[in-house]
């Protein structure tokens, strides 16, 4: 028996009615032509199980006008643990392979999924339990260590609230430590990193910030209007913005160069732990490293564009020897 808003006790429940209201769950807009197709019915039955769902006290909003559609209404409440096999599978993998990117994330992720087990039913119970994944590490991601989660719920909840916070900010290249102001407009993720995208209304311009050399003061209670992040989103802006606070990465051998494209196109394409420095509008120096003086010239290729004033000199040597087997294997081919 399943308990539904309103008091009211429902002994029997439809699969396909759960699932719809599953579906309505994620929080989206769709029109009952999508609904129809992913339960496999027609607009007849999506529209009396749409009834059906209203007369047991759940709140079907029907959106008007360019897309429009049905979605649940912020005020309802969902029974507990309303997860269809393909959602508990999801949600499994996901908790089993979180990067450790937060204080205790691990062995948060593994309560919270013994806690989802206890709470499902048994079908969808038995399918999270019948596999595990393993995370490896990759070698191209550079995490930064983990971060407390109360950082990331202040700066989060600054987000939402779009409140001013003050932080205490140690730039990767600059001396001590130094107090910002920032309007906070979005949290990033991005190859184990956090990062945070601000306006700095002091320097009018924006910044993508890592989160773990930052730390937030007493909230100010101040509001600002939220702006136009640069690039259309958080995520973009961050992918293109070559001072991002990130710092070369230990390999065994590390090298630079100056690349004939613009930053922003080198710094969202670098692999991990490399640097982007502008140079012109259309040049830039890449700092990056890689397990050998030859897979570093490698990777300085696979840009396609022209490189100069190459450092040190057994990158030089490295790009050169490339160079003399190429010509060797290409004269073998023909």
């Amino acid at each position: 028996m399943t308990a539904f808003p309103g008091g009211g006790i429902m002994a029997v429940t439809s699969a396909r009615t759960l699932r719809l209201l599953s579906i309505l769950g994620i929080g989206a807009t769709l029109t009952a032509e999508e609904l129809a197709e992913r339960l496999g019915v027609s607009l007849r039955t999506v529209r009396r199980d749409i009834d059906t769902l209203r007369d047991l006290g759940y709140e079907i909003e029907a959106v008007r006008g360019v897309g429009g559609g049905y979605r649940l209404g912020r005020a309802t409440r969902l029974p507990p643990i309303v997860f269809d096999e393909d959602q508990a599978v999801a949600a499994a993998v996901a908790l089993q392979t979180v990067p450790t990117i937060l204080s205790g994330i691990r062995e948060n992720s593994a309560r919270a999924l013994a806690t989802l087990q206890q709470a499902m039913p048994a079908r969808s119970r038995i399918r999270t339990e019948s596999f595990s994944v393993s995370a490896a590490r990759n070698y191209w991601e550079f995490p930064a260590a983990p971060i407390d989660a109360e950082i990331i719920r202040v700066i989060g909840g600054a987000i939402n609230r779009q409140h001013v916070v003050c932080v205490d900010y140690t730039g990767e290249d600059e001396p001590g430590t130094a107090t910002l102001t920032l309007e906070p407009h979005g949290l990033v993720v991005w190859a184990a990193r956090w990062y945070l995208v601000a306006f700095e209304p002091d320097a009018d311009r924006w910044r993508a910030m890592r989160v773990d050399r930052l730390e937030p003061r007493m909230p100010t209670g101040r509001t600002f209007d939220r702006r136009d992040v640069p690039h259309g989103d958080p995520v973009a802006f961050v992918m293109s913005t070559p001072d991002r606070g990130d710092t070369l990465a230990e390999w065994p051998c590390c090298g630079s160069a100056l690349v004939a494209l613009p930053a922003p196109i080198v710094a969202r394409f670098a692999p991990g732990g490399s640097t982007v420095e502008h140079d012109t509008d259309s040049s830039c120096r890449l700092t990056l490293g890689a397990w050998s003086w030859a897979g570093l010239a490698g990777l300085l290729l696979t840009f396609d564009a022209d490189v100069t004033d190459i450092e040190p000199a057994e990158l030089r040597r490295a790009l050169r020897s490339l160079r003399t087997r190429i010509d060797e294997g290409l004269r073998c081919a023909e």
